[in-house]
């Protein structure tokens, strides 16, 4: 329980209660207590004929008591239960008060409870109840609260006699006008864990599972078994008792040798040095052990170094101040030991099991409240998990929750962890974000950062973009979707899973990167259909002909009215956009109707709407991409003539020379083998790859590497049939962005495209093949030529790739 008294004032955490001895009827059924409080609401005072345990709370007693709560139901009423089962529920009486703390009393006098407001106890009566069935027993008052801390003070229980007034002179009271140091300090405990450690537990009997009873005086000072046990040899019979007695050890001692288990550091006198070292050198405490030492010979070297009265400062030598004060970092624990005791279950006080599945791990209560805020507060709030041994959580992926409880036992991010993006990193970072785990949270977003690709992008982004901690890697998120937009809306449908603000600040992006805007029209539809397969707006304008769009798009319908006018209409060509007048988009969504005569007058006549040439729609966009388009058989407008100029910077030279480029064939480089000839322009009468076995099967291929920093989405390349009558009839061209994984851009069966030596051909790449990025490239031979002598030769002395190169 999260509690501290000092001026005579005491914070009651959320579903805890404060007992004391001194809070006690003297006569059973017959008292009043006169307090004052501070909360926002609900002021709750209990009545048992025992005292309540430290985590007792009034919605689980089934044993008899009273309950009087003032300012329940978000200070708005005033209740009285009598075995859990509420009698009284009256608004607007009593109520709390927030800026300052108010005095109150309550008397029970068989039965009859009378509960009044002023320091005057028996005089201002707003309320009283009548039981018909008297509880004359009870005699403890506890002090609780229900979801927010309370802080209480002043608090008197008073003997009920005649001359009531009379009993104030025996209240130690006064006037307090405004908020005093004990009102900052009751709301810096509600919410103020910024520097939440190991050392907020020392000597704390939250989570304690064992005891050590110390001196003459037989002081009872808590602690807990798997920190200890982390710390040193602490033997295990010794650690599965609840009671350790210590009677030739001191308090102060004992104090100093926690103090440095908890925190990292301590101070003791110099007299207690001796006894410090004894006590650490018993439980095996080495770092403590031997700093004992050390500052023990300083001061045989040196007396004058230290005198007898002061103390002697010790820290931990692994501390590193600059990690904070959290668990972990800086304390003299075994990180081997704690991740020993998290596979064993030595040491454990929970067991956890997810919904759906057996028990993921037995696990220690204080190191799960020493991550995280959330746990600590399940664990000690009074309900059903702060009294049981076992925690059922629901709707949690078991695998990253239990790489997150690795997390929490080691501090490190296994690499198993951060392999697989798309689902347990991600699943991580929202567990970590739901119970608190900062420094995962950190872990995780700085893996993602770092992994983020444009295939992970999409479902990242659609996981984290209602998680506030997370804004800095959905604006990442964002941009880098915007700066491959192309990429990301054609390769997966991820993209139409993404929520509209989401969606939108994609599209308004200043670093949106497309090849055509008919790309942005066409992704649009796609994420208002929500479809399951890639197609352009004709499709869409097809199907658009026997359905109405509300139909069609169903809950998006709305969205397509404000997705749409982010397409740059006047940008299309003019032929594209008097088809889409013609379109049943057109005459079916009036905002498509009005933005595409809009931008036919521009192209028309150059009118605009008032805004002319200031509107975005008229602007064109960024882009990274240069366009290399085929135009005919063996021009100068492809990328590996691009590649032989420098990037259009110089004369041309041959790019396989220069290493703009490099082109590898399946065979070794010989005389009729040689990879500058496919891009030399001139020709070759003899120019072939040899086959190689791959896989058991003869495979033949020519493969170029366009550069590491370059990419080119393929729309079209040119083959040239060397001398020979070796014609291709069966072959692939493929992409790749590692050189390893290959993506077929156009397969060919039975193209009897070549037929003469020395011929050109071309075809194009089309479909969403088109869109992709890659740097590697290669033609490759699926069945024999039609040679029959070398039918695995791949005859061709020339080659060419155009389309948007980056």
């Amino acid at each position: 329980m999260i509690e501290k008294e000092h001026k005579k004032f005491l914070t009651v955490a959320p579903f805890e209660c404060a007992w004391r001895n001194d809070l006690r009827f003297r006569e059973a059924g017959r008292g009043c207590v006169a307090f004052e409080a501070f909360a926002l609401n609900d002021v709750t005072v209990v009545f048992r004929e025992h005292v309540g345990s430290q985590h007792y709370h009034y919605k689980r007693d089934n044993s008899p008591h009273y309950t009087v709560i003032i300012g329940s139901h978000r200070n708005r009423r005033l209740k009285i239960e009598v075995d859990g089962n509420t009698v009284v529920d009256v608004a607007g009486i009593g109520l709390c008060c927030s800026s300052a703390f108010q005095s109150y009393w309550i008397s029970i006098y068989d039965g009859l409870i009378s509960i009044g407001k002023g320091r005057y106890p028996f005089q201002n009566l707003v309320f009283q109840w009548l039981d018909s069935n008297p509880n004359c027993s009870v005699q403890y008052v506890g002090l609780s609260s229900w979801d927010k801390h309370v802080g209480y003070r002043n608090v008197n229980v008073l003997p009920l006699t005649q001359n009531h007034i009379s009993l104030w002179t025996n209240v130690d009271c006064g006037e307090y006008d405004g908020k005093e140091d004990c009102e900052e300090a009751m709301e810096n405990e509600s919410g103020n864990y910024e520097n939440w450690g190991l050392g907020n537990f020392l000597e704390s009997w939250e989570l304690s599972d064992i005891v050590f009873v110390v001196g003459e005086e037989e002081k009872a000072v808590p602690a807990h078994k798997v920190i200890l046990g982390a710390s040193g040899n602490f033997s295990s019979s010794l650690l599965n008792q609840d009671v350790i007695q210590l009677q030739d050890v001191s308090y102060p001692v004992l104090h100093a040798f926690l103090q440095y288990i908890y925190t990292g550091h301590t101070k003791v006198l110099e007299s207690q040095l001796s006894s410090l070292r004894t006590l650490s050198l018993k439980y095996e405490v080495m770092p403590l052990v031997k700093q004992c030492e050390e500052i023990t010979e300083r001061f045989k070297l040196n007396k004058k170094l230290f005198d007898s009265g002061n103390n002697v400062e010790i820290s931990y030598r692994g501390s590193k101040p600059q990690c904070g004060t959290a668990f972990p970092s800086g304390l003299p624990l075994s990180m081997q030991r704690l991740i020993q005791f998290h596979i064993t279950g030595e040491y454990s006080d929970v067991d956890i099991y997810i919904g759906g599945h057996d028990l993921v791990a037995p696990s220690h209560k204080i190191i799960l409240a020493l991550w995280s805020i959330p746990f600590f507060k399940m664990f000690t709030n009074g309900m059903s998990e702060s009294i049981s041994s076992k925690v059922l959580l629901q709707d949690v992926p078991l695998e990253a929750f239990k790489a997150m409880l690795e997390f929490l036992y080691c501090g490190e991010l296994g690499s198993e962890d951060t392999a697989d993006i798309g689902t347990l990193l991600i699943q991580l970072l929202l567990l970590a974000d739901q119970f608190g785990v900062t420094l995962l949270h950190q872990e995780c977003c700085k893996t993602l950062l770092e992994c983020l690709s444009e295939d992970t992008v999409c479902p990242i982004l659609q996981a984290i973009s209602s998680v506030s901690s997370c804004k800095l890697i959905e604006e990442t998120c964002v941009r880098k979707l915007a700066m491959h937009f192309d990429y990301c809306t054609t390769s997966s449908m991820d993209f139409v899973l993404l929520d509209e603000a989401s969606f939108s600040d994609i599209l308004k992006h200043p670093d949106l990167t497309v090849t055509s805007e008919e790309r942005v029209l066409n992704a649009i539809l796609l994420w208002c259909l929500q479809a399951k397969e890639l197609y352009g707006w004709d499709v869409v304008d097809e199907t658009m002909l026997n359905l109405m769009p509300e139909h069609l798009f169903g809950e998006r319908f709305h969205s397509a009215s404000l997705l749409l006018p982010l397409v740059r209409f006047p940008l299309l060509q003019y032929a594209l956009l008097k088809k889409l007048e013609r379109s049943n988009l057109s005459k079916k969504i009036p905002t498509f109707e009005y933005l595409v005569k809009e931008a036919i007058s521009y192209l028309e006549f150059g009118l605009a709407d008032p805004q002319g040439d200031q509107n975005a729609r008229f602007q064109h966009r960024r882009s990274s991409f240069k366009e290399l388009q085929y135009i005919c058989d063996g021009d100068g407008n492809g990328v590996l003539y691009f590649s032989g100029t420098s990037y259009g910077e110089h004369q041309w030279v041959n790019p396989v020379l220069s290493k703009r480029i490099s082109i590898r064939a399946s065979s070794p480089i010989s005389r009729y083998t040689d990879p500058k000839v496919l891009v030399s322009r001139t020709y070759q009468g003899t120019s072939f790859s040899g086959p190689r076995i791959e896989d058991g099967r003869n495979n033949a291929w020519w493969m170029i590497d366009i550069g590491q920093d370059h990419q080119l989405m393929c729309n079209y390349y040119t083959l040239r049939q060397d001398g020979s009558r070796a014609y291709i009839r069966c072959w692939n061209f493929q992409g790749s962005l590692d050189g390893k994984t290959w993506t077929d851009l156009r397969v060919h069966e039975n193209d009897t495209t070549m037929c003469k030596p020395g011929q050109f051909a071309s075809w194009p790449v089309v479909g969403p093949s088109a869109l992709l990025p890659f740097r590697f490239f290669r033609v490759v031979l699926t069945a024999p030529t039609m040679d029959e002598s070398n039918p695995w030769n791949f005859c061709i002395c020339f080659l060419e790739l155009y389309g948007f190169f980056r």
